[in-house]
């Protein structure tokens, strides 16, 4: 009888470096160890290297080569010279049969360059997403157009980012719409949360103001806020608008604070210490910032990431931006751009807390980003290799 061999597991290496990227490209890691199709390959730049331990933990991640690249004071040209050095010494010892990088970081644009120059097949996570403004968010846009010159999988999480591939001459063939694994994330963090009554006991204790001012009526708006292109006069203006909207009786800001100095600088000058209505948080790890999500009742950021995960737990969102690379959630309902304008966003944010009708029409609608399932069909399109 002719033995049947199983085929050579194919070496996947997972190239991240910021949070968002391990959060992102954690359920494809996990899942690939356990799937006999794959061998992973886990590699840290450590661009947010301490950012990114908890959710790491969290999932039992541990990367086979960590880089350790960040130094003070180094600019993006020195980051991402190193980090393609790096990684080609890394690819040297151990050589992947695909390279795989999630967004648009500049570890991503530099695991980008290093696979095309050792000629090793990259695929692209969440790709596709386009403002159309190479400046805005810098330098996010170009890395995520680079990337896609040299892609042979470009995932892309909606027919949107599809399109957009496509108008660039991406091949058709290339172009596979899988939803966002961030989705799959969060998913898997919300079901550990809800099965897990010790960890949403020890975050009520961690954040017992939060807990009391919604025990005793107030609605909780939640503010992240850390783009370059908002630092100065449209920061301030934002500021702005959360003192004045912390003022209202019936509302409760929670503001976890980025460490950029141009933010904290800001925040001091224009919140002050203490502000009356307002916590100031440290910026939190990602699963208590999930457990801060669920206990809003509206979000204003100018996150990308958050524009995806909020719909998922029927949170209303206000972008904090003039532009987003995710119009799907604005088409779809589930956000809304308001800038950096005073005015305009006390103007929405009033709307959605004084009007059960407003909230109702951005919660019901279904998240254009994913249904926790694009891990499967990522893994799956790899496979046919």
């Amino acid at each position: 009888m002719q033995n049947v061999h199983s085929p050579t597991p194919l070496k996947l290496a997972f190239v991240f470096g910021t949070r968002p990227e391990a959060i992102k490209l954690a359920v494809p890691i996990l899942r690939a160890k356990y799937d006999s199709r794959f061998q992973p390959i886990v590699i840290s730049t450590g661009q947010h290297r301490e950012m990114m331990r908890p959710i790491l933990e969290f999932f039992g991640i541990q990367p086979h080569f960590d880089l350790d690249l960040m130094k003070p004071g180094q600019s993006l040209n020195d980051f991402v010279a190193n980090a393609m050095l790096r990684l080609r010494e890394a690819w040297q010892t151990n050589r992947p049969d695909i390279v795989c990088i999630q967004g648009d970081t500049a570890t991503c644009a530099a695991g980008a360059l290093a696979a095309f120059f050792e000629k090793i097949p990259l695929a692209h996570i969440e790709a596709g997403l386009r403002t159309n403004d190479l400046y805005s968010p810098f330098p996010e846009e170009y890395n995520r157009r680079l990337v896609s010159l040299s892609a042979k999988w470009n995932f892309a999480p909606t027919e949107k980012a599809k399109h957009a591939l496509l108008r660039e001459h991406a091949l058709e063939s290339s172009v596979i719409v899988t939803g966002n694994t961030g989705i799959d994330a969060l998913l898997a963090v919300r079901d550990r949360l809800k099965s897990d009554a010790s960890a949403s006991l020890r975050f009520g204790e961690l954040f017992s103001e939060v807990v009391n001012a919604k025990a005793s009526g107030k609605k909780i708006v939640l503010v992240t806020t850390h783009r370059r292109e908002s630092f100065g006069e449209p920061l301030r203006e934002t500021l702005s608008a959360l003192r004045e909207l912390a003022s209202r009786s019936d509302v409760h800001v929670v503001f976890p604070v980025h460490r950029n100095p141009a933010v904290l600088e800001a925040v001091r000058d224009v919140l002050g210490e203490n502000p009356k209505g307002v916590t100031l948080l440290e910026p939190l790890d990602y699963v208590p910032f999930v457990w801060m999500m669920d206990q809003s009742s509206l979000i204003l950021t100018d996150s990308g990431g958050i524009q995806e995960e909020a719909p998922s737990l029927g949170k209303p969102v206000l972008i904090l931006r003039e532009k987003t690379e995710r119009p799907e959630a604005v088409e779809a309902g589930t956000a809304k751009l308001v800038g950096t304008s005073k005015d305009k966003i006390l103007t929405e944010a009033y709307r959605l807390l004084d009007s059960e009708e407003a909230r109702a029409q951005m919660t019901a609608s279904k998240n254009p980003f994913g249904d926790g399932r694009a891990t499967k069909r990522i893994l799956d399109a790899l496979s046919d290799l």
